[in-house]
Formats: structure tokens, sequence, C-alpha cells
């Protein structure tokens, strides 16, 4: 890796797993600006690794930053089109994770737009970077293994298992990355997948996907997180010669080389030659480092990356029919035809003992679990999180990412925006004078819950009213009235005792001033400023 300087002007977009992974190579290249995740928690663990990190819960104020140039996305991967759009539109870089997006033909719109606007465009394909397939990459182009016949890669584990998305998805795009490098990046004119689901209905937890190219050179892709131990191999083999890469073994036995393994007698006999493996001598640096350096070194240099948006999307071509065919049972799938979204993920998780009405609206990435009750005409927003004996009346309304605890019953008339948090047990109501003997449904109040809003356990929310957005209602509480935007509220009847942050950390703050009088406070947790204007609290320096 050569020797360059870097501005620090990247934003990571998402601390998660892997972002974490992202955030330290980024870091010790010298050119992470800012940390985006919109995980209050998250962001103060980055504070303690990197005291010195700008760490932000808003996308758009990374976007508007000027000191910004480029995005690193590390987000799932339902997030990454709207992501990855909003940065270029905004003039940025853009890294992403993969996959590139969900759907080819917002693949297709991203590399327009990526073009129209000058920016660089790159997807994370690891293996591409792996100075072991670099080498690999080598030995074929030299001829060293001849004619090309097929590749084989499997990628086993136990563990990883997801929900959100199949196996297919979460372990096979570096492994078709690299097989569409190996052959020309041409796309195969025939793709077959089969698989199982075992743990989650709809999830495949195993898929054997065959891939066919021209000159019929073939390719297996084997993948499972059902597996009991783990296994990344890729073998490539050609007329003269056959290469392994284990990426569970030491350094210097990654990558193995068998000359010769078949000779001919009498000209059209074929006999196999067990030769011993040679060891191809590399040296040893992290792929992911390789990775981070390719990109912004693309960024400074203004040149196309390895993996750019083009490459990026023939791997989504190939998963997208690979998907089609698993749906299908291996029915055979040409990766030039556009398939449908729709049948590209599962859109949320259910447990076996929920109910889910068939008129019921979910979005993707939601959970719902144990003895849980999701009515026909309700609407549940994205990366939602449903817990044990809960009831979704219909046109109840979440929206994104609302985490309801167990026991709590939201019945027709309440609306709950982003990013909401209804704590176990606690009570909506709908009606202000019920009586069993009259029937009062033409009398539902709506109850709004704005965004970022928290409800304590055993709290009652009497409807008809508005819980401003990010206010923090104490646990037992009865809320009978308005509650403005941040305002701290406990007791029986509900009563206004202090001001919270976005975070949720309580500000050092009077419930309310004189009339013309301002006084300010920081978040203690995030250094978020707030101003209190009469019993009005509003952020005005928000990272």
């Amino acid at each position: 890796m050569a020797t360059l300087s870097f501005n620090k002007n990247l934003a990571l977009i998402g601390g998660g797993r892997w972002g974490k992974n992202l955030a330290r190579n980024f870091y010790q290249l010298g050119v992470l600006h800012t940390l985006c995740d919109s995980h209050p928690p998250t962001l103060e663990g980055f504070r303690q690794t990197y005291p010195d990190l700008n760490l932000t819960l808003s996308y758009d104020a990374v976007l508007d930053n000027p000191q910004i140039q480029s995005i690193a996305i590390a987000a799932p991967a339902l997030a990454h089109y709207p992501l990855a759009k909003k940065a270029l539109l905004a003039g940025k870089d853009v890294y992403v994770e993969k996959p590139l997006c969900l759907d080819s033909r917002e693949g297709e719109e991203l590399i327009h737009l990526a073009e129209e606007k000058g920016c660089i465009l790159m997807v994370g394909h690891l293996l591409q970077y792996h100075p072991c397939i670099n080498a690999l990459q080598e030995l074929l182009g030299r001829g060293e293994l001849g004619k090309l016949h097929y590749i084989v890669s499997n990628r086993l584990n136990l563990g990883s298992i997801r929900t959100e998305e199949n196996a297919l998805w979460s372990f096979a795009p570096h492994d078709i990355s690299v097989i569409l490098s190996l052959v020309g990046h041409q796309l195969p004119h025939q793709v077959r997948c089969t698989g199982a689901d075992y743990l989650s209905k709809g999830v495949a937890d195993t898929t054997l996907t065959t891939l066919r190219f021209a000159n019929d050179v073939r390719a297996h892709i084997y993948v499972s997180w059902l597996h009991p131990f783990k296994e990344q191999k890729l073998v490539v083999i050609g007329s003269t010669g056959m290469a392994v890469f284990d990426d569970t073994k030491p350094w210097d036995e990654k990558l193995v080389f068998y000359r010769n393994h078949v000779t001919w007698t009498d000209g059209h006999i074929p006999q196999a030659n067990k030769n011993e493996a040679e060891k191809v001598f590399i040296p040893q640096v992290e792929p992911l480092t390789e990775e981070c350096f390719h990109f912004i070194k693309c960024c400074k240099e203004r040149i196309t990356p390895r993996t750019d948006g083009k490459e990026g999307l023939q791997v989504l071509k190939v998963l997208q029919a690979a998907q089609a065919s698993l749906n299908e049972d291996g029915i055979e799938k040409n990766p030039s035809f556009k398939y449908p979204l729709d049948h590209t993920f599962p859109q949320y998780y259910a447990h076996p003992t929920a109910v889910i009405g068939p008129q019921a609206e979910i979005e993707a990435g939601t959970k719902i679990w144990h003895f849980s009750h999701i009515m026909d005409g309700a609407k549940v927003g994205q990366a939602c999180n449903i817990g044990q004996n809960v009831v979704i009346s219909p046109s109840a309304v979440l929206g994104k990412n609302v985490k309801v605890q167990n026991n709590v019953s939201i019945y027709t008339g309440v609306i709950c925006e982003d990013d909401v948090f209804l704590g176990p047990s606690m009570v909506f109501t709908n009606v202000i004078n019920p009586r069993s003997a009259v029937n009062r449904r033409g009398e539902y109040q709506k109850t709004f819950v704005r965004k970022g809003a928290t409800i304590g356990a055993n709290a009652t929310i009497v409807c008809g009213i508005e819980l401003g957005e990010y206010s923090f209602i104490g646990a037992g509480a009865v809320v009978t009235k308005d509650i403005p935007p941040y305002a701290l509220v406990v007791g029986n009847p509900g009563r206004q005792v202090g001001w919270v942050s976005r975070h949720g950390e309580k500000l050092d703050l009077p419930i309310s001033i004189s009339e013309g009088k301002t006084v300010e406070a920081s978040c203690p947790a995030t250094g978020e400023r707030y101003r209190l204007e009469g019993n009005r609290l509003t952020p005005f320096d928000v990272f």
C-alpha cells in the first residue's frame, strides 16, 4: 500500500458490527471526520474509543457539512439506495457496503447519478482487495491454470444468523464478485439456485447457486449459516492447474497451487497426478485496509474504483436472478432480465405464534414476536420491533424503527411517528367515555406520538392528545393533555418536571422563563445545544 496524505473529510454512516471495522480503518488512515448513526448508545460507544471524532444522529447535517466530501455507508441493505442517492445528489463521493442496493433499476439510477454529478461510486466487495485473491487472478491471467473449467466457492459457518436477509444475500455477494472477475467480468447466461429455510420462515439458511457462463464455464456457490464448522474456500479448476484459496488457514497457507493435475496417455486417456501443493507467497495485508485505502485514493486522484457501481450492478443482477430462481425451487433464470424487487427479500420476520392479518401493511426489517396480533388495516413501518403479546388494531400507524415492548395494545386512532419507544404494559385509549352497552366506534379519538418520544412502563395516555417529539413520559404517569417537545413528564396526573435531549438525558433548565429571555443548556451525553424561550425548547446546535 503506497503512502499518501489524505484530508479528514469522510463520514461513516452506520456504526454496527461492520461499521466498527470500517471506522477503525478509516480512522487509522486519517480520513474519518464524522460518524452518523440513528442509535444514541452506539454513538456513545464510539465516543469512548474515538474521543476526537464528530458524532451525530442527523444524516442531513452530514450532507450539509462542506468539510465532508465522501460518505461510507454501512447501514442495512434496505437503506443503501436512499442513503447513497441522497449523498450523490449532495455531490459526495460514495462507498457503499455490499450489496450496492436491492434492485438493479435502483443500481442503474445510482450509476447514472454518480456519472452526472462527477462522483466516485464504489461497492465494498471485500475479497477483490484480498492479496490472495489478487494473486489468484494473476495466476489465471498468466495462463498458469490453462483454460478455465469451473469454480467452486463454499462459505459456511454456524452463526451470523439473520432474519432480515437470507444466506444468499448475506454471504454470496463477495463470492459472486470474485467469480465474475475470474471469468472476465461477463454475466452468466444461466443461474439456478435452491435452498431451504429451517430457522425462520421465508429466510433461507442455506443455498446452492450454479452459474453457467460462455464456453461452458461453471461456478457453484454453497452458503450456509447452519453448518457445524467454518469454511471459506474458493477452488479454481483449469486445464493445466488448480488453485485453492482457504481463508481459514494461516496466511502462508491460504493460497496453494497444483500444477499439471492431469496428464494424457496415448493422447486421449486422462490420468490424475496427485502432485504436492505449492504455497504461493503473498505479503500479509489486511484486505479491509486495502479496500478503504483504495476508496480514498480513488476519491483523491479521481480514478474509477476496481469495484465501481457497474461492477456492483453486475453482482446485483446475479443475486436477483438467483433469488428469483430460489423462489421457484431452482428454475433457470437469466440475470440480464430485470426481476421484481418484491421477491428479493422477506419483508419482515414474524414468530410462528404471531397472528398477522392478510391486509396488514408491514414494511421490511420489522420483527414481530410471540403471541402478537397485527390486525387488518394496521400499518407498521420499517425496522420496527414488536414485542410479545402486542395488539395493533386497524388503522393504527407505526413509523420507522418503533420499539413496542411486551403487553401493549395500540388501538385504532393511535399514530406513532419514527423512533418512538413504547414501554412494557403502557396503555393507550381511544374513547373518552367508554360504556360496554354503548357503541362508540364512530367516536374514536386520534392520539399522536411524535418522532423520538418515549413512553415508560405502565404509563397511561388518555386519547385525543399529542405527545411532542422527543418528549419523555415517565413510568406509571397518566397523561391527559398535550405534551410539548422534549418535555419530561411524571406522576398522576402527569406534570412536566423538566426537559430532556434527543439522547434522553435530562437538561439543566427550568421548566419556563420570563417572556423575552432565553437560557441555554447542553446534552451531557452528546454536547448538543438547546435553547429555552418562555416555555418552548428548541435544539440549535445539533451535530
